[in-house]
């Protein structure tokens, strides 16, 4: 049968309303950030930014409620939780493959892989998220990754609407000085480091290159590792919703968090070389050695300590103790009546930067002779080891016949008293080191002695100091400072 002119288009026309029919009903089908337009055309090829959460207590968390908020956002969001070993009690995570668990501590039963966070991470991104924070907003990540794409920070922040939301802050390390200084930021929103509860973005390859990348506390970490690196982060005015069951509302629970926080910080600091934290307004947080503790180097070979070959400078809570030590030891000797007088490296210090030499490990003191008689301390040292009831230890030293006050029992930065006396217009004395200040020299240098500010107060000190000590060390000492050993190592050639 022939179909006349008319019938054939009228089929035609059924067939294209039941193809535009189609169409329109596969459409409706497919996952809404398939269709949208714009900066969210990466979605279809799959989602741009991996969500870590690694800032959480085991014991008290909401840890199962912010993976749920970005789910709901979009239900292919890649998730992984990272903590050192299995937390206990268990999480109530989704067991869906875009969402992992990832033990960061190494296991007998365990390819080296499974512990390396950058395993579980396959997007460009990464976004830091701390427990306690939730997405309610969508297209928070996708804005956050924009602003970093044209911004010039190497990484974005959004605070979380918490008690403790994220502020900017000025950040300073010196690995050399083993000093983190914090003040207030001079060009907020872009700022070194961030103080509060914050959503942290960027590249994965970035987090990755840190040599610990997820180290808690997760934001002193980050942060002292970015800011060495010159890496700026900008703090966006985009925000992130507060947990609707937040973690940590009983006492009991910040406690424990708070106690286990700290310690944690500061087994980081002291892990990456930080001995003294400053914060703005001048308060002062110590990590390192103290009279109950070792000094933080051992023997010293070749007057060079351990520190100078990692380019590192004596760590201040050790330049703490020698002044203490030695504004202690000056006040008992005038006390005493006991004429003493800056020597050596002290000295030079004392004349170049009214300080302690900044990488200096030791004090010397030149005493008289004939006065160790009038001191307490210094006559029971020539019996045995004292220690006085201020915990500091004097004795004579095992190298020769000079004495050494130690800051503890526990603690040997010490300061070494040594004994001269004159013959004939010289002053010399019975011990002698292979340093090359070490030599007489004339008694008028001591006649009459005089105040020279030193270590955060004032000793005494040979007269005509600058002829006193090029006579000790050499021409233009001062001006060109060198380190102890030059043949060793050489302060112009360390880096």
């Amino acid at each position: 049968m022939r179909l006349t002119r008319c019938q054939a288009a009228l089929a035609a026309a059924i067939t294209l309303n039941l193809l535009v029919l189609f169409y329109v009903s596969w459409l409706q089908h497919q996952p809404r950030n398939s269709r949208a337009r714009g900066p969210r055309r990466a979605s279809a090829a799959g989602p741009r930014v991996t969500v870590l959460v690694r800032e959480f207590e085991a014991f008290d968390n909401a840890v199962p409620e912010l993976v749920d908020s970005f789910l709901q956002q979009d239900p292919a969001q890649p998730l992984v939780v990272a903590a050192d070993t299995l937390p206990y009690p268990p999480l109530a995570l989704p067991r869906i493959p875009n969402v992992r668990l990832a033990l960061l501590q190494p296991a007998l039963d365990r390819p080296a892989a499974a512990s390396r966070p950058e395993t579980y991470v396959t997007t460009e991104f990464v976004a830091l998220v701390p427990d306690g924070a939730r997405a309610e907003a969508p297209g928070q990540l996708e804005r956050m990754v924009e602003a970093l794409r044209v911004g010039k920070a190497r990484l974005v922040a959004a605070p979380v609407a918490t008690a403790n939301p994220a502020r900017c802050l000025a950040l300073n390390v010196s690995l050399r000085e083993w000093t983190a200084r914090y003040g207030a930021a001079p060009a907020a929103p872009r700022c070194d480091a961030l103080d509060g509860d914050a959503v942290v973005l960027l590249r994965a390859r970035d987090l990755f290159n840190l040599s610990v990348p997820l180290a808690r506390p997760v934001g002193t970490s980050l942060f002292l590792q970015t800011s060495l690196r010159g890496w700026a982060v900008q703090l966006l005015d985009l925000t992130f919703a507060a947990a609707r069951q937040p973690p940590l509302t009983t006492a009991h629970a910040r406690w424990k968090a708070e106690r286990e926080g700290h310690a944690r910080r500061a087994a980081l600091l002291r892990a990456l070389g930080i001995r003294l934290v400053s914060w703005e307004g001048g308060r002062l947080e110590w990590f390192g050695c103290n009279k109950e503790t070792t000094r933080c180097f051992g023997t010293v070979v070749g007057d060079t300590p351990a520190y100078l070959y990692e380019e590192r400078w004596t760590p201040p809570c050790c330049l703490r103790a020698l002044r203490e030590t030695a504004r202690y030891v000056v006040g008992v000797l005038e006390a005493a009546g006991v004429r003493y007088w800056l020597q050596g490296g002290a000295h030079l210090g004392a004349a170049r930067h009214g300080d302690i030499i900044p990488w200096d490990y030791d004090v010397d003191l030149g005493i008289y002779l004939e006065d160790v008689g009038n001191c307490e301390q210094l006559r029971g040292a020539e019996a045995g080891s004292v220690v006085d009831e201020r915990g500091f230890v004097w004795e004579k030293a095992v190298e020769g016949d000079f004495f050494r006050v130690q800051y503890s029992e526990s603690n040997h930065l010490h300061v070494d008293l040594w004994p001269f006396y004159p013959r004939n217009g010289v002053m010399t004395k019975d011990t002698w080191l292979d340093h090359r200040q070490d030599v007489e020299f004339p008694e008028h240098f001591l006649q009459p002695l005089v105040p020279l500010p030193f270590a955060g107060f004032v000793a005494q000190a040979p007269n005509n100091y600058r002829r006193f000590l090029e006579l000790k060390f050499g021409p233009g000492v001062i001006e060109n400072p060198q380190y102890p050993n030059p043949a060793l190592l050489s302060l112009t050639g360390s880096g």
